[in-house]
């Protein structure tokens, strides 16, 4: 029995599978839990309005595999930002947040991770911040209302590229249902000092993703996603020796977007040994 939750991303399976055949073949390959995509696809925006016995049947296969789905990436609100200045679009924010909040607690989903994006398609200023404050705080009063955890991501750009920076969002909003879900990846890439940053929110750090970047520099705008773990800018294993010195017994989730890959169960299997040998090496728990 491994000592720490690790999970995989469901970008990351083939995505032609039932949600009982991605429980089973995550399990299979070593994980133990998934984690469940809610994006700015139609498709995968049609699951806030799962029915009744569409939630009561996964969460029956949860049951029956023992593999949970306890969070949820809800990337929607890159397509329809807190921020917007568009009224109809903050709108549906609401809407969306509302009915994720509701899915979460029916599936016994624990923590919606948040992009940390004022906006994502539009130009950010004043106002795109104030309209994201406003609903950043409207949204964690519903969080706190279903006992649902609201965890916001550190980026791949500059709104939020740091724990130091959702350490501003934290002091504001004050509340217990307002975490942080910090991405190594994304630490890395823009320079920051890793260790500094997991200090600074070791005791607000909801989960943990993995993921390998490329570094953004003068030259280079830096690579989030797809990076091959071993091949980016990550040190792993420094990273992992800062969480054992922290006591972090939180979960893990490797976050890779293989999906339409011509071996995807092999590269997880892979990726799950690589991460696993970087934690022995740097003397966390496995």
């Amino acid at each position: 029995m491994r000592q720490h939750p690790l999970g995989i991303y469901e970008k990351a399976l083939p995505k032609n599978l039932t949600w009982p055949e991605r429980l089973v073949l995550a399990k299979s390959c070593g994980f133990d839990f998934v984690e469940m995509s809610v994006d700015e696809t139609d498709e995968r925006l049609s699951r806030l309005e799962w029915s009744a016995s569409q939630r009561a049947s996964l969460v029956e296969s949860m049951l029956e595999t023992g593999v949970s789905i306890p969070s949820m990436c809800l990337s929607a609100h890159r397509r329809f930002p807190f921020g917007s200045k568009d009224e109809a679009i903050r709108q549906r924010a609401r809407t969306i947040m509302t009915q994720a909040i509701r899915l979460a607690r029916d599936l016994g989903i624990r923590t919606i991770q948040l992009a940390g994006y004022d906006v994502y398609y539009e130009t950010p200023d004043e106002t795109t911040l104030r309209y994201f404050t406003e609903g950043m705080a409207w949204a964690v009063e519903q969080a706190a209302a279903a006992q649902v955890m609201l965890a916001v991501e550190i980026m791949d750009t500059e709104f939020m590229n740091s724990i130091t920076k959702w350490k501003k969002w934290d002091d504001l909003l004050a509340s217990p249902w307002f975490s942080v879900y910090p991405d190594v990846g994304n630490l890395s890439a823009w320079g920051n000092d890793v260790a500094s940053e997991l200090r600074l929110g070791i005791n607000r750090i909801a989960a943990i993703h993995l993921k390998d970047t490329l570094a953004v520099t003068a030259d280079s705008p830096g690579q989030f996603r797809d990076v091959p773990f071993g091949q980016g800018c990550v040190d792993f294993v420094g990273i992992f020796k800062t969480l054992a010195e922290l006591n972090y017994r939180g979960a893990f989730l490797i976050e890779m977007w293989t999906e339409k890959a011509q071996e995807p169960v092999l590269e997880i299997i892979q990726a799950r040994q690589w991460i696993e040998q970087r934690m022995q090496e740097g003397g966390f728990p496995c």
